[in-house]
């Protein structure tokens, strides 16, 4: 029995002192030097010091694009200016004094037509840049010809023919007589066009030199050419 009880009263010791020892262990913990407090320590230790930048307030010179329109891509590149335009302009051809039609600032195209026969449409195409005045007839050269053909008279347009820049002006050219009736006929080749000044009498500037066709043209004593005409169809009706 003796035993016994020296056993139980060593093992309340031992129990007891587990307890003390679990009681220290608490106390360290608890007042903030014991191993969780330095582990706390540790982790504030190594915790970042440098705190998140904060958010620049918006601004016109944060609203504004670092790319340039129109540069292709390229950062901070400025775009280019403009260059200032001239202020002297080219006064447009419709109010420069207009010119006389000449061969320099025209094309001249020579065409036979089965319609009326035995005629020739002249086709006169302003290729200047001036408005320019076609006076009175074309006054034609033909190989071999001694004189230019005479007008018809009644065919004197109402005005002046007037050609802007790209416009064309006619005339027909009575070529030979439809029934035979003409004299001294032959085959012209070549074809020079003298154009008329202001006073209708004296040629000016230079000629031109439509192209006739391979065979040449025949002509004879009735060859004659109407008067400038503003339209094809009003050089046609003669």
């Amino acid at each position: 029995m003796t035993g016994i009880r020296t056993s139980r009263v060593r093992l309340a010791a031992a129990a007891a002192s587990v307890a003390v020892a679990a009681l220290s262990l608490t106390a360290c913990g608890d007042d903030g030097t014991g191993p969780r407090a330095a582990k706390t320590a540790t982790n504030a230790s190594t915790a970042p010091t440098t705190a998140p930048a904060p958010s620049a307030s918006p601004s016109t010179a944060d609203a504004t694009p670092t790319t340039a329109p129109g540069s292709p891509g390229r950062q901070g590149s400025a775009a280019p200016k403009a260059a200032p335009k001239s202020t002297t302009a080219k006064a447009p051809a419709s109010s420069r004094k207009p010119v006389t039609c000449e061969g320099s600032d025209t094309r001249t195209v020579a065409a036979p037509l089965n319609r009326p026969v035995n005629h020739m449409l002249l086709t006169v195409t302003n290729t200047g840049s001036t408005t320019c005045y076609l006076y009175a007839y074309p006054a034609l050269q033909f190989t071999g010809a001694q004189a230019v053909p005479p007008v018809i008279d009644d065919s004197h347009p109402q005005a002046v023919v007037t050609l802007r820049p790209g416009e064309s002006g006619y005339a027909s050219v009575t070529l030979a007589a439809a029934d035979g009736s003409g004299q001294d006929g032959y085959t012209a080749k070549t074809l020079t066009v003298h154009f008329y000044g202001r006073s209708g009498t004296e040629s000016t500037g230079a000629a031109a030199h439509p192209p006739l066709p391979a065979k040449g043209l025949y002509i004879d004593s009735t060859l004659r050419t109407t008067y400038w005409q503003q339209t094809m169809d009003d050089a046609l009706n003669w």
